[in-house]
């Protein structure tokens, strides 16, 4: 008989939740490829945000977290036994056991582990990849890219794959143009197999960037650059050309860029899980 049991790992991070992911990643491969599931909760740093967490929550459940603050350390283990749910502290184990050589590590701040330092810099080739193809267009260099960011200008791309490169992910992009049709290179990326993401934003959030940029411009732009009537026509548009090409869009009018860049990353890994 097919054991039918399955888990799913809520992954709970006070960062990126890169090092989450990758552990689950670790432990996944041990296992039936359907029996574990994953979810990803990033950026978690107030117990309103937890207790939404464990509205989600269903059993049977697990929850692996990366928590440093010890105050939503001890709110997430008050509502997981409320309901009897397991939560793990990813680092715990390895914590202590150095502790003990080493005395009572240094503050709790969240994502210390993605401090700067040269081995990240080091990475600097991938910032340089992000640079050489910012708006870029030719095919062959599309194709190489680890991901194609797409949206409207103003919409962050290149300060996210930028951002990326940091990560070490070859992240190139694409602009939509009013009333053009996408670029044949990126239809030639896409269906070379190059993940492709669209980044969208607010109309009214986006006439305010531009707003902005207009104003930091030296050189006169189209008035409907800035026009919000104009401007709800392009975010239509590039949305519509999304849901076209099957695209998964994240919203980027209230992220930063690092927490677009991990909504990024998280979408990568659903690929290749």
């Amino acid at each position: 008989m097919t054991d039918e049991r399955r888990l799913l790992l809520h992954l709970v991070s006070d960062s990126t939740g890169n090092t989450l992911a990758a552990a689950a990643r670790a432990t996944a491969i041990r296992f039936e490829s359907t029996a574990l599931q994953t979810r990803e909760h990033v950026f978690v740093r107030t117990p309103e945000q937890l207790d939404a967490i464990m509205a989600e929550v269903e059993e049977p459940a697990l929850l692996l977290h990366t928590l440093a603050d010890p105050v939503l350390r001890a709110h997430l283990d008050r509502a997981c036994n409320l309901r009897g749910i397991e939560a793990i502290g990813l680092l715990d184990s390895t914590m202590r056991a150095v502790s003990r050589h080493l005395g009572p590590p240094r503050e709790d701040l969240p994502g210390q582990q993605h401090r700067v330092d040269r081995d990240y810099l080091n990475r600097i080739a991938a910032i340089d990849f992000a640079m050489a193809h910012d708006d870029g267009l030719d095919p062959d260099r599309l194709l190489s890219a680890d991901v194609i960011l797409v949206g409207v200008s103003r919409s962050s791309k290149t300060p996210t794959c930028i951002y990326l490169g940091y990560q070490g992910i070859k992240a190139a992009n694409v602009p939509l143009v009013p009333d053009v049709a996408a670029p044949p290179s990126l239809i030639a990326a896409m269906e070379g197999g190059v993940p492709v993401i669209g980044l969208v934003v607010s109309p009214n959030r986006l006439a305010q960037i531009r707003a902005h940029r207009l104003t930091a411009l030296t050189r006169g732009r189209d008035s409907t650059y800035g026009d919000i009537d104009a401007i709800r026509a392009e975010v239509a548009e590039a949305r519509l050309f999304f849901e076209r090409h099957d695209i998964p869009v994240i919203d980027v009018s209230r992220r930063s860029i690092e927490e677009t860049a991990a909504a990024i990353m998280a979408e990568l890994r659903k690929g290749i899980a």
